[in-house]
């Protein structure tokens, strides 16, 4: 069984040989995952695309052109499913790039353990970050107390606008 640094490698690799082909199709390669899943392995591409909500033919169209590039790139060892998904509306914000499109905006924040002055769990503005932490508002938090950052959807305003 693959360890968790081997199946990081794995996602670097796929990023490394697929982001740029995802890109010339349009597209933006938002992040890649390699993970088991019961007894199964899955490789996750998640795209976005600018100014536009990433459709199910979007999805079909990566997948058409990166199955043939993995198969011969071949840089997974194991039998795996491909699957390319949206990043969504509320995505996971884990790259520097992601933090910095979304900085001065609405986030939610989970962490490892709770904070005494925030819990948890909280919402936040994200105002800066840097290698180590990650401010938001007068709260600044280490990374290695943050489980996971995401973007927050107001659907109320979404449901207006329609």
């Amino acid at each position: 069984m693959a360890n968790t640094k081997s199946k990081g490698n794995i996602a670097e690799k796929v990023d490394a040989i697929l982001r740029g082909i995802v890109e010339e199709l349009g597209y933006i390669l938002w992040d890649v995952e390699y993970k088991k899943e019961g007894s199964d392995y899955n490789l996750i591409l998640t795209i976005d695309k600018e100014g536009e909500e990433v459709t199910m033919d979007d999805c079909v169209k990566v997948t058409d052109a990166v199955n043939p590039i993995l198969d011969e790139a071949d840089p997974i060892p194991d039998s795996y499913c491909l699957e390319v998904s949206s990043a969504g509306l509320e995505r996971e914000l884990k790259k520097p790039e992601h933090l910095t499109k979304y900085l001065n905006t609405q986030v939610e924040v989970k962490l490892f353990a709770p904070l005494e002055n925030v819990g948890k769990v909280f919402a936040a503005t994200l105002t800066s970050f840097s290698d180590s932490e990650y401010v938001f508002g007068d709260v600044t938090v280490a990374k290695d107390k943050v489980a996971s950052i995401k973007t927050v959807v107001d659907y109320a305003d979404i449901f207006k606008n329609n």
